[in-house]
């Protein structure tokens, strides 16, 4: 589904950083929205290194480390709450997180369920095979069986139609967690796993026998969400644009990914 760039990723614990609640010890998957005006609470799914995971108690990354920074623009403090990856869109429908982050990816599908940020990074999905096998485009896996993780992008393209460059429904196993699709292939249950290209790097950096495809699978948008008609998105974006421009944000991204 969606990010870029030849970059290598250290994984720590679960899968992949350490400064992540910007010193804050708020990244704890603990609390939810209130009418606490001086807290924000992000819902993500912590298995998307170098995004989101865990190191020890607290869930660190790119996506943890970045909202701290912008909820301390924002003279707030920031509470991380883990779930599954298709309960974070519900969740902030439902008020129980002020926002969503997770290496989502903007869709229109889901421009109808809830409102997003400006887009603070473009992303790959790739696809991983087991090294030695005759896969090299993503033509190449027409008929065969597919692990994506439930409720993601890569989910909603492999399982369209081959016509509209999917792989079809019949052929898609889905898993509650990237790290169980991978397990899956190096099972030989599944011919591939098609996930965002960062932690992809990471699962096959951490599991001999792996490798990804030259070829992507797609390219995409990823943003933050937000309940429709949150008035968060404006100060959200306004935060955003300032810390993209004073370096805050590419300081976050080097710490976790570094150029081979």
């Amino acid at each position: 589904m969606k990010m870029k760039k030849l970059l290598s990723v250290v994984l720590v614990a679960a899968c992949t950083l350490s400064m992540a609640a910007c010193g804050s010890g708020e990244s704890k998957n603990t609390g939810s929205a209130s009418d606490d005006s001086d807290t924000l609470v992000m819902a993500t799914n912590a298995e998307f290194p170098p995004y989101e995971y865990h190191d020890g108690d607290e869930i660190v990354g790119i996506d943890a480390e970045f909202a701290a920074a912008i909820a301390d623009k924002l003279g707030k403090e920031l509470k991380i709450e883990d779930m599954a990856f298709d309960s974070i869109i519900p969740a902030v429908q439902g008020g129980k997180a002020d926002f969503g982050a997770a290496g989502m990816t903007v869709t229109d599908e889901r421009k109808t369920q809830v409102d997003f940020s400006d887009s603070y990074y473009t992303g790959r999905q790739v696809i991983i095979v087991a090294e030695g096998s005759d896969f090299a485009t993503p033509e190449d896996l027409e008929g065969k069986k597919i692990g994506v993780q439930l409720g993601t992008t890569g989910d909603i393209y492999a399982s369209d139609t081959p016509e509209n460059g999917g792989y079809g429904e019949e052929n898609i196993e889905r898993f509650n967690k990237g790290f169980e699709a991978v397990q899956s292939l190096l099972q030989g249950k599944i011919d591939a796993v098609i996930i965002d290209d960062q932690p992809a790097k990471a699962f096959v950096a951490e599991n001999d026998g792996l490798k990804i495809l030259d070829t992507e699978y797609i390219e995409e948008e990823y943003a933050l969400c937000f309940k429709k008609d949150s008035k968060l998105v404006a100060e959200v974006n306004d935060a955003i644009a300032a810390l993209k421009e004073d370096g805050t944000f590419d300081k976050i991204v080097a710490k976790y990914i570094t150029a081979e």
